[in-house]
């Protein structure tokens, strides 16, 4: 079996091969980063949710109080502690799921690492492929 030798290509050709490959590298790491935030943003979603209804029984809870503050100025004795008691509860609670999920979301890493790890490939292959 003979091999009949190959043409010698034009450095430029072998420059443009390497450009094109590079572009198709890089194009491919934007997809991969899009990837990775969605998946990372869709991890987020939840404790998100849960801190927003949080706060919203925090401002709840600060509402109660408010009216509690209200109900004892204006009254004795019932109607403000009632107010107070159902504040204070709402405020508990708003004040540990706001807790919690911000507990959650500092455990998310918003860096597309796996992109990361790519593009340093990446970089390492392209620096050998030149020399």
């Amino acid at each position: 079996m003979s091999t009949a030798p190959q043409p010698q290509r034009k450095v430029s050709d072998v420059l443009q091969d390497i450009v094109g490959n590079i572009q198709q590298i890089i194009r491919s790491e934007v997809v991969l980063a899009k990837v990775e935030v969605k998946e990372k943003a869709q991890k987020a979603s939840k404790p998100a949710a849960v801190l927003a209804t949080g706060t919203i029984l925090g401002l709840y809870g600060l509402g109660f109080l408010l009216l509690a503050a209200v109900y004892g100025l204006s009254r004795v004795v019932a109607p403000w502690l009632a107010a107070l008691i159902v504040g204070g509860v709402l405020a508990i609670a708003g004040g540990i799921l706001v807790a919690k999920s911000r507990t959650a979301l500092k455990q998310i890493d918003p860096v597309p690492t796996k992109t990361v790890q790519a593009v340093k490939e990446n970089v390492q292959w392209a620096k050998h492929r030149i020399k």
